[in-house]
C-alpha cells in the first residue's frame, strides 16, 4: 500500500507492506499488485491552495499500470485529464485500467466522500452502496432532512481511508492477474 496515512487502516492490516512518507513510496520497486493513495491535493479542485508534490500521481498510476491493482482519488480528480485515465463508464484503457465511481459513506465514512478508482488488471469487485452521512466535509450551512445543521467533519476524518473500504482495496489488490 503507498502513500498511506500512518494514521489510517492498512498498518494495522496483517500482510500488507505500508508505504508512507517516512518510507519514501517514491522508493517502492516491487512488482506486487498495489493499492495507492497519492497526495489528492495537487489534483482536487483547491490544487492551487496545495503544498503537496504533485509528482505522487503520476508515480502511482505508473507503478499500477505496471503491476496491477488499485489508486483511489477524489472524484473528477485532475490527475485523470492529465494522464488520460478513463473516466467511470468509459472503456479500459491500454493497461486494460478501468475506472469506477463509489462513495466512502458506503464503507463507514462520515461524509459522501465520493471517490474515483482506477484498478489495472483486477475484475471489479461487488460494490456497496448507500449510507447516510453524518458530517459534511467542511463546515456548512446545510440542512438534514429534519432541519438540523449537518456538521462538517475534522481533517483526520477527511483524510483517513475507512478501515471497511480499505478492505475492498486490499481484496482489489489481491485479486489481479498475474
Amino acid at each position: 500500500a503507498l502513500f498511506i496515512d500512518p494514521d489510517g487502516p492498512y498498518p494495522r492490516m496483517p500482510d500488507v507492506d505500508c508505504w508512507d512518507e517516512e518510507r519514501d513510496a517514491f522508493k517502492f520497486n516491487g512488482d506486487n499488485p498495489v493499492i495507492c493513495h497519492p497526495p489528492c491535493g495537487p489534483w482536487g479542485n483547491m490544487a492551487h491552495f496545495s503544498q503537496q508534490d504533485p509528482s505522487g500521481g503520476p508515480f502511482a498510476v505508473s507503478v499500477v499500470q505496471r503491476n496491477g491493482g488499485v489508486l483511489e482519488h477524489p472524484a473528477r480528480s485532475k490527475l485523470w485529464k492529465h494522464l488520460a485515465l478513463p473516466a467511470p463508464g468509459q472503456p479500459p484503457d491500454a493497461f486494460g485500467g478501468y475506472s469506477v465511481y463509489v462513495e466512502q459513506v458506503s464503507y463507514g465514512h462520515v461524509t459522501r466522500k465520493p471517490t474515483w478508482l482506477y484498478i489495472v488488471r483486477a475484475p471489479l469487485p461487488v460494490l456497496k452502496t448507500g449510507g447516510q452521512p453524518t458530517h459534511a466535509i467542511r463546515r456548512t450551512t446545510k440542512l438534514n432532512a429534519r432541519g438540523m445543521r449537518i456538521p462538517g467533519c475534522s481533517k483526520l476524518e477527511r483524510r483517513i481511508t475507512p478501515a471497511p473500504f480499505a478492505l475492498l482495496l486490499v481484496h482489489i489488490a489481491r485479486s489481479v492477474e498475474q
